[in-house]
């Protein structure tokens, strides 16, 4: 009987990765713990946007945490996608991981940065602050089930599409809720500007979603 080799792949990083991501957060409910009771009710109850949703905000230390514990689980878990669907090379994985995680910081930014000039183009700073935020922290709330279905992913159902497309119709549910209550307390707000507002929904929210969808359904 000849021996035959088999090749296990290391898990070590991905640990550690879940880890470091599940510190932050602990450090953020730590820190500050009755934003954080305001922040895990989020989808039932939008108190912690319409509390929190002051100038400033996008730089206060809490919601930069919740926002690096959602860009290290978005990475992660587009990592286990990428897998799952055959899409990555013979790389190192943990090169392609932050290939993935640089990629993303850098669309982020450039979206942030985007988004922050039309605001002072058209002299509407306060109300593009306003919709960042408030779309940030709901997409910062939707990485915890990132989180839940890295851990099953990466030790339960390694390379389970099902784990995928449920992880991605739970963000797109918690992130439309979101939405309709973005537009319900900014219904007013947003009215002269609203063909901006449609052209930033097409261009740079519902454009990557549609990407995304596409390439998984195919």
């Amino acid at each position: 009987m000849n021996p035959i080799a088999k090749v296990v792949p290391s898990l070590d990083w991905m640990t550690i990765v879940l880890f470091a991501s599940l510190v932050v957060m602990a450090l953020g409910k730590y820190l500050y713990h009755a934003r954080f009771l305001n922040f895990i009710i989020l989808p039932f109850n939008d108190k912690y946007v319409l509390l929190h949703n002051k100038k400033g905000q996008l730089l206060n230390w809490f919601h930069i945490l919740l926002t690096l514990f959602q860009v290290v689980n978005l990475s992660l878990f587009v990592f286990f996608a990428l897998k799952a669907f055959g899409a990555l090379s013979g790389e190192d994985p943990l090169w392609i991981f932050f290939m993935v995680l640089g990629g993303l910081v850098l669309f982020q930014l450039a979206k942030l940065g985007l988004q922050s000039f039309t605001g002072f183009v058209f002299n509407a700073q306060e109300l593009i602050v306003g919709l960042i935020f408030s779309k940030t922290t709901y997409l910062n709330y939707s990485s915890i089930i990132l989180f839940v279905a890295n851990v099953i992913l990466t030790y339960i159902l390694k390379d389970s599409k099902t784990v995928i497309y449920g992880a991605f119709i739970l963000i797109i549910l918690i992130n439309g809720i979101g939405a309709i209550k973005l537009l319900k307390n900014y219904q007013k707000a947003m009215f002269p500007y609203f063909m901006y507002f449609i052209l930033y929904l097409c261009a740079l929210e519902i454009a990557p979603l549609v990407l995304i969808g596409s390439y998984l359904k195919g």
